[in-house]
């Protein structure tokens, strides 16, 4: 279990999981209805800006590690993270802090901990919607974090193309990338 001020990583239970997926889709609602309202187009699926599919294939990721936050031993959020030994690449694939527990400092104290768990990793990668201005936020103000790519209709994820090879809006997303040792998080 790695520790940043009060904030621990620790490993996602199975008997866990089905909270996991639910308090992160509460998360990332939370997120989407306060910027647009429930009017939004940016579902996945019915009511949800974030589907179970998606969650349960970044926990079910080959190599990937799912983790709950946890701020003095209650659960407020949870990551998932994919760590690549080749070149020493490490990837978020989902990070998310309950709205109760928001503008506490606990986001950057998870990170504090993934960065101490995975020393190795020199290069972090992460994507995150274009409309997630919360998101940009932390992840270029307060992680350090730069965008190095945006993907869009003329500039498709190579990783996210339909069976027409087109992107739609839906798929509008930033890239960031942080070098370890460039840009202190504190």
């Amino acid at each position: 279990m790695q520790e940043a001020a009060g904030v621990t990583l620790s490993p996602l239970s199975p008997d866990d999981r089905e909270q996991f997926i639910l308090d992160n889709q509460e998360a990332f609602l939370y997120g989407a209805t306060q910027e647009f309202g429930m009017r939004d187009g940016h579902f996945e699926e019915d009511g949800q800006i974030i589907s179970r599919a998606t969650i349960e294939a970044s926990i079910d990721g080959q190599g990937n590690e799912a983790y709950r936050i946890m701020d003095h031993g209650e659960i407020v959020g949870g990551l998932v993270l994919h760590i690549d030994p080749e070149p020493h690449g490490g990837e978020l694939e989902l990070l998310f802090v309950s709205p109760r527990a928001h503008s506490k400092g606990i986001g950057q104290a998870a990170w504090r901990c993934v960065e101490e768990l995975h020393p190795e990793v020199r290069v972090w990668g992460l994507v995150t919607p274009y409309f997630e201005k919360r998101n940009i936020h932390f992840y270029v103000n307060k992680l350090g974090f730069h965008i190095v790519e945006f993907f869009n209709s003329h500039h498709p994820d190579p990783n996210e193309l339909d069976s027409n090879d087109n992107a739609s809006e839906k798929d509008e997303m930033f890239r960031f990338e942080k070098v370890v040792g460039e840009d202190p998080i504190c």
